[in-house]
């Protein structure tokens, strides 16, 4: 039998606190992290609920033991440290400097987040010597490589920026590398901040909620922004078990495709997320049968779930396994989005429980399926499909088994 891929540790920060105990309680206890904001600077953030992280820049960094204020990091490479760190204190740190190992990260804002509050300096004729610094985070790359310095990781690092899957993209191209004897491991995942230009961007396309989203509900308006962090490490079954590390879950098969079907709206009839899941389930050598949670990507928005509830109906029937979108807890995290919802998918697995589907209320007329409204817990389930879906058709489905 062929090593397979699983996954050691998982490090996240999101809007309902640092650690997977703290997402863990919030999900028992269905308490969002979707509120009014706190830190970013807009006349229009009032207007909405947003996912927002509690800790300001300056508490993420003295977390971290680096300076406050004008340190160089910009808050999408601070979020991503602190998942990063959450990793780490679960890792033997000198097994990643024994041997080459991948780091893979992603994101989609980059520096947007602290460019936009010094652009008048910057653009102007008196540019302040101090704001230099954080021009080149603008390349979403200068996160990874911030990543890596601070943490003195001497490893082969990629950047994957696929929008809204950008982060299980970099969890399949960790997988592949290990699979073609590149590496022996690799951390993979990504991180977002809230910025004014996605906030802005996204409710242009008149597709963001004031009020808290209604994933899957006939009644929903849009979804809410939200930013977080992830990363896990992925290994051979062989390595792992010869350093005795816990294994937490296995990836068992993934995917990806594209759409090809428009800039920023899926293929109406699901076709394309269709055919990932398909695909997915193929490599893990499983039938529809087989998944006991579906973690959906689930946006809120009108296009996005009916699209994906058609592809899920039309795989798995009308007796479709319990799904759910999660994005109602931490909002929709962008280029994070796959990995935490991927790491809440090992939840999952590890607590045999269904995350429920917040303020789900009522059944959506095109569709004979709803989500998992309650929690349910002492469940059975031995694999969950993950689902992420990106502006431009990019798609990507993950499978995790349990070990």
């Amino acid at each position: 039998m062929a090593d397979r891929i699983v996954v050691t540790a998982v490090g996240i920060v999101s809007a309902l606190g640092t650690g997977i105990d703290a997402q863990l309680q919030a999900m028992r206890h269905g308490r969002s992290g979707v509120g009014k904001v706190m830190h970013l600077q807009s006349v229009h953030a009032p207007d909405f609920v947003l996912g927002e992280v509690k800790m300001s820049n300056d508490e993420l960094a003295t977390a971290l033991n680096l300076p406050t204020g004008d340190n160089g990091y910009t808050r999408t490479t601070l979020l991503s440290l602190t998942a990063m760190q959450d990793l780490l204190d679960q890792t033997d740190v000198s097994l990643l400097k024994q041997e080459q190992f991948a780091f893979i990260s992603a994101n989609t804002v980059g520096g947007m987040c602290k460019m936009e509050d010094i652009y008048m300096d910057v653009a102007g004729a008196q540019t302040e010597e101090k704001n230099l610094k954080y021009i080149d985070t603008l390349d979403c790359a200068e996160s990874t490589e911030q990543i890596a310095e601070h943490f003195g990781l001497r490893s082969l690092t990629a950047t994957i920026s696929t929008a809204c899957s950008s982060s299980s993209n970099a969890l399949m191209l960790g997988a592949r590398m290990i699979k073609q004897g590149v590496v022996n491991r690799a951390i993979c995942g990504g991180g977002d901040a809230l910025s004014r230009f996605t906030l802005n961007g996204f409710y242009t396309l008149k597709n963001v909620d004031k009020t808290p989203s209604k994933p899957f509900d006939h009644n929903r308006n849009g979804l809410n922004i939200g930013e977080a962090a992830g990363f896990c490490l992925i290994e051979k079954e062989s390595e792992a078990k010869a350093r005795g590390a816990k294994t937490l879950a296995v990836l068992s098969g993934y995917a990806n495709t594209n759409d090809a079907y428009h800039v920023t709206a899926p293929s109406p009839n699901g076709e394309g997320a269709v055919r990932t899941m398909q695909t997915a389930l193929a490599m893990a050598g499983l039938q529809p049968a087989d998944i006991g949670y579906i973690n959906a990507h689930g946006t809120a928005t009108a296009n996005n779930d009916l699209a994906e509830g058609r592809a899920i109906q039309e795989l798995f029937g009308k007796q479709a396994p319990p799904f759910s979108s999660t994005k109602p807890f931490t909002g929709h995290t962008l280029a994070a989005a796959g990995i935490i919802e991927a790491i809440y998918c090992i939840m999952a697995l590890q607590q045999q429980m269904v995350i429920p589907n917040l303020n789900f209320e009522t059944m959506m007329e095109e569709l004979e399926i709803s989500p998992a409204s309650t929690l349910i817990e002492n469940a059975t389930i031995n694999h969950v499909l993950s689902n992420s879906f990106g502006f431009g058709g990019s798609n990507v489905s993950l499978v995790f088994s349990k070990a």
